[in-house]
């Protein structure tokens, strides 16, 4: 049965074996390598972070796996973040349509993304209170950048400003996820003061602003999060979704809490480790992000490798300006990052989706 012969099918129940039989067909090209790094500096303590490698589409069948990563940075307290590490991916699933192909999975999952990170935010509100981590008197928050990755495919929802970059063949860098800071986005200052929010700097003795630009009432930087009981409902849990789907030369996500961000470009980030392998590839942009600003913020760093099945494994090696394992992973660095054209370009990245819209009515219909 060809791709196109499944996509126009309902979706409906189908027998476990013909499911699997249907995914060995179509698995016909071989999945890549996926390799990770995570490394760490604690200030708060707010920061956590998620990672699954065994997930299945179809239960007991390993053909199906695709992997996890994610991080929660917290603010106001530790529930929130707690709490989305340990519901979110949960959520997502139980949104998804059973029996469906891997086609129809990955299609649906943009939709399942929204609904599950809605539904964590509601249960969030309503249930955490009285979870055993919930800490009386907590009014906490969390950024959430969630990456799934499929074969080639890469989706990423996120909530906040926990950013994601994709370096791929060429050197090209390339933003997989909207920054929700206030003082950054436009567009999101402009939706919360149409709903009736205000935005504006602190104010400090004598009328003096200082700070950044935050939604009232709260006081909130972020104009989406999960969590936050205590602001009003500009602040909306509905993520920027984008998926796209890599070249078979594969391609490196740097996830990582604003720690790094406001320490380092992406651009640098991405430049700061190339050719090391990513468990030291991790290390080193929190090192570098160290150096650049010092220790302010918790500083959460995860580097994902997805490499051609027939890639060597090079033993970690002395960083240098190109070695060969850049040379195999990512080719020769391009001057900066390129616009969209430049990103669908062969062995760069197709885009598949993305939206954005914070207006459920806008996105899908999760209500019935």
């Amino acid at each position: 049965m060809s791709h196109t012969e499944i996509t126009r099918m309902k979706p409906s129940p189908v027998p476990l074996a013909t499911l699997i039989g249907r995914e060995l067909r179509n698995e016909k090209v071989e999945k890549p390598f996926v390799k990770y790094g995570q490394a760490a500096l604690a200030k708060k303590g707010e920061d956590y972070f998620l990672i699954k490698l065994d997930c299945q589409r179809i239960p007991g069948n390993p053909s199906t796996s695709f992997s996890v990563f994610a991080i929660f940075d917290g603010h106001n307290g530790i529930s929130a973040a707690i709490f989305a590490k340990e519901n979110l991916l949960d959520n997502v699933l139980s949104a998804i349509p059973q029996g469906i192909s891997r086609e129809e999975w990955l299609q649906a999952l943009p939709r399942a993304l929204v609904a599950g990170f809605v539904k964590t935010d509601i249960e969030f509100q309503q249930k955490g209170m009285f979870r055993t981590y919930f800490i009386v008197g907590e009014t906490s928050g969390t950024t959430v950048t969630f990456v799934v990755i499929d074969g080639w495919t890469v989706t990423v929802a996120s909530v906040g400003d926990s950013r994601c970059i994709l370096d791929t063949q060429g050197g090209v860098v390339s933003l997989l996820t909207v920054d929700h800071r206030l003082e950054e986005n436009a567009e999101e200052r402009e939706r919360v003061t149409a709903s009736g929010g205000e935005v504006g700097r602190l104010n400090v003795f004598g009328g003096n602003e200082v700070g950044p630009l935050r939604c009232w009432p709260g006081g909130l930087c972020l104009s989406r999060s999960i969590g936050d009981t205590d602001v009003g409902e500009f602040i909306v849990p509905i993520p920027h979704v984008k998926q796209v789907k890599l070249s078979n030369a594969g391609g490196r996500l740097i996830i990582a809490s604003d720690g790094i961000w406001d320490a380092l470009s992406s651009d640098m980030a991405a430049k700061s480790c190339r050719g090391l392998p990513s468990e030291l590839a991790a290390k080193l942009v929190v090192k570098e992000a160290l150096r650049s600003r010092g220790l302010k913020d918790d500083t959460t760093c995860l580097v994902v490798d997805i490499i051609p099945s027939d890639l060597p494994v090079l033993p970690p090696t002395p960083r240098k300006r190109q070695n060969v394992l850049a040379s195999l992973l990512f080719g020769k660095k391009s001057q900066n990052s390129v616009n969209k054209a430049k990103l669908s370009a062969v062995g760069a990245v197709e885009e598949l989706f993305e939206e954005g819209s914070a207006m459920l009515d806008e996105r899908y219909d999760l209500l019935t």
